[in-house]
This record gives C-alpha cells, sequence and structure tokens, in this order.
C-alpha cells in the first residue's frame, strides 16, 4: 500500500535552516494522488516495518509500504526502479509511484545486486544461481539467462560490455576467487587467489576489482591481476567505483580475529598501475560509509559525523564536510547506522539516532535539506539512470 504520510522538512536557505514545514497526510489509499516534483528523483530508505519514499530535492516524504523483515535496497539501474531484496527473492518497487510493481524474482537467500553495461545481474546465494536481465525490462520478470554456478555461495557477478560474464568461485565454507566466462560461457579466464572474496566495483575502462581477504583482484583486457595486501591479513570486502576514475576505493580491515574491527584506514585500488594505496582519515567508519563524488572523488562517511573527501590520486584527504554528531557502529550488522548516498553531486546521509536524513550540496559543503522521519532510517539508494 502506498501511503503518503507525514513528514517534517527543514529546508537550508543561505547557510541557515529554515522553519520547520509539517506536511499533512492527503490519501492512504493506493488511488492516492503523487505529488512527485517534475525533475526531482526519489530516495528510498528502509526501516524496521517499511520502505519510506522522499523526494530527492526537497526530502518532502512521497510515499510508504509496510514491509516486514530486513529488507535491503539497490538501484535497479533505469530511472525509476529498486530491486528490494527479501527473505524471499528480489522484488521490483518503483520508487517514483512507491508501490511494488508486482514483478517479483524467487531466491533463495537473495544477495548482491550489480547494474553494468545495461544489464542488471542478481545473485542468491542459497542456490549460486545468477539471473542476467536487460535493465530497461527489469520490470518484465524475465531474465535473459539464468547461470548457475558450480556450488552455493555468497558470491557475486556481472556481465560485462561484450557480453562476457565474471562470477565469483566458492562454496558455503569457502570462497577463492572468480573466474569470467565468454558468451558462450566458456571460461576464458580463473584467479583462486582470493580468499574469502567478497564484492565488486567497476572502475574507468571497465576495469573490475573484486575484494579479497589479502588485497584485491583486478579484472582487465582479458586477464586476471593479484594486488596483495600490505599486511599479512588485508580484508577489502566493501567497494565503490567510478567510470570517472581509474581507482576504486574500498574498506580495509587488518585484524582477523576481531569481533567487530572498526578501521581508520580505507584502500584505494588503481586498476592502471596495479597499486594498492592506504588512507588514514583519522576515524572509523563502516561498510555503509563509501561513496564517489561525481569527478571520481572518494567519498567516507565517518564516525566522527564528517564526510571525508579523498583525491583518489594524491591517496590524501583534501576537505570534510560536517553532517551528523559524533556515532558509534553497532555489533549487529544489520542494525541501523548512518548511510552514505551519492547521485550526481549531491551527498544523503541518514541519522538513525534522530531518525533525520540530510541533502548535502557536496561542492558548496553544505547541508540544504533536513526530514525528520517517523522511524529511524536504516538503508538509503535511490534511482540512478538518469
Amino acid at each position: 500500500m502506498k501511503t503518503r504520510a507525514r513528514a517534517t522538512t527543514m529546508v537550508a536557505m543561505s547557510g541557515a535552516l529554515a522553519s520547520v514545514l509539517a506536511l499533512s497526510a492527503c490519501g492512504t489509499d493506493e488511488t492516492a494522488d503523487h505529488a512527485h516534483a517534475p525533475g526531482a528523483e526519489p530516495i528510498a530508505l528502509t526501516y524496521s516495518g517499511g520502505i519510506y519514499v522522499l523526494d530527492g530535492a526537497t526530502l518532502t516524504q512521497e510515499g510508504e509500504v509496510k514491509l516486514d523483515g530486513y529488507n535491503r535496497l539497490n538501484p535497479a539501474g533505469d530511472d525509476n526502479h529498486l530491486v528490494v531484496s527479501t527473505k524471499d527473492g528480489f522484488r521490483i518497487f518503483d520508487a517514483d509511484t512507491a508501490e511494488f510493481t508486482g514483478t517479483d524474482y524467487a531466491a533463495a537467500k537473495p544477495g548482491h545486486v550489480v547494474r553494468h553495461a545495461g544489464k542488471t545481474v542478481l545473485f542468491a546465494d542459497g542456490t549460486g544461481e545468477v539471473s542476467v536481465i536487460d535493465t530497461d525490462q527489469i520490470n518484465s520478470g524475465k531474465p535473459v539467462e539464468v547461470y548457475k554456478t558450480a556450488a552455493a555461495h555468497h558470491g557475486v557477478a556481472l556481465e560485462l560490455s561484450n557480453g562476457n560474464l565474471l562470477v565469483t568461485l566458492g562454496t558455503e565454507d569457502k570462497r577463492v576467487g572468480a573466474i569470467v566466462l565468454d558468451k558462450d560461457r566458456k571460461e576464458i579466464a580463473r584467479t583462486e587467489d582470493c580468499p574469502g572474496v567478497h564484492g565488486e566495483a567497476a572502475a574507468q575502462a571497465e576495469a573490475i576489482v573484486i575484494g579479497c581477504q589479502t588485497g584485491a583482484v583486478v579484472y582487465r583486457d582479458g586477464a586476471f591481476t593479484k594486488i596483495t595486501s600490505p599486511t599479512p591479513y588485508g580484508r577489502i570486502g566493501n567497494m565503490s567505483g567510478s567510470e570517472a576514475s581509474p581507482i576504486v576505493l574500498g574498506d580495509y580491515k587488518q585484524d582477523k580475529d576481531a569481533e567487530l574491527e572498526r578501521p581508520q584506514q580505507v584502500s584505494l585500488v588503481n586498476t592502471t598501475d596495479g597499486t594498492l594505496r592506504l588512507v588514514d582519515i583519522g576515524t572509523s567508519y563502516t561498510f555503509r560509509s563509501l561513496a564517489r563524488g561525481p569527478q571520481g572523488e572518494a567519498l567516507v562517511l565517518g564516525t566522527d559525523g564528517k564526510i571525508h573527501v579523498i583525491d583518489p590520486v594524491a591517496g590524501a584527504v583534501t576537505r570534510t564536510i560536517a553532517v551528523l554528531g559524533t556515532w558509534s557502529e553497532p555489533l549487529d550488522w544489520q542494525a541501523a547506522r548512518p548511510a552514505l548516498f551519492v547521485r550526481d553531486g549531491i551527498a544523503y546521509v541518514t541519522d538513525p539516532a534522530t531518525k533525520q536524513v540530510h541533502r548535502v550540496d557536496l561542492a558548496d559543503g553544505k547541508v540544504t535539506a533536513t526530514a525528520i522521519l517517523a522511524e529511524a532510517p536504516n538503508e538509503i539508494t535511490g534511482v540512478t539512470g538518469h
């Protein structure tokens, strides 16, 4: 059900927060008028019990759906759909109308969703099934192809622009690397030098980086190259790439036995020269802290409440943008913590402790709008096709 619910929005004008505007409810049925502003791209946030949809420019709440359980949000890659990972599979969500479309992709333990080169690829951890879908047909419910890995595992896959398929290797007990299959799905490249393989990111010139417990592996120009971490255990598991940069931003953990490591260094994997550089940002961060700016700048939301802007070529923090107060990462990885989503030159930052979400202009370094939600936000994302 779509619900245009109450939300409180504070808009910053000339650097100062304007007065609080209360937006009253105006409908509770599925035919309720949708007041989404033309050209304003929606963002979506999960909370315990549902999903909020906000106007990307004003942070006005445009809709809400109720949804039990722990659910994850992923851009589908087009201009209006999201993919919601639920306990039963992947569900297609129309962010413009704030409604599920009715198109579902059944999956046992739905995992990573990757959009690249006009394809959206879904990975089912429980079966190892890889569903390749034309991004512009994401609401059809009909994959172009379903490929099954040799063994079920927590994996990831993506289709390259030439039709080749990169997919991880592993079992439920051990993940070791990745392979690349040609358009006929014959193996053309393999690496098993990536223990604990997790995550992926695409960089400039379609170089693909996958994370390992000993650094990273780069697939470029038809071959895998291992980039070894500077410490014996150097886990990269969450990454953010940019078509504007050959360098991929990643997390970096080096304490194998920690119950919860709170790292203060991030990794920069250079896909051109095969180097890995660590940058100390002086504060810890989490797996929801990484993003990229419009010029390829690396962005990290720290537990000091600031967005740390990193020049990936220089490998240095160039400035910080204050957004939140200080916070601490919870032990439970599913528990809400501040999250960062960036689209073009705008960053969106959640604050579960205050039930707020902030819109930040990266060029000016200013918070331009703040919304107060009824429930604490968890994950955040938005449409990306524009």
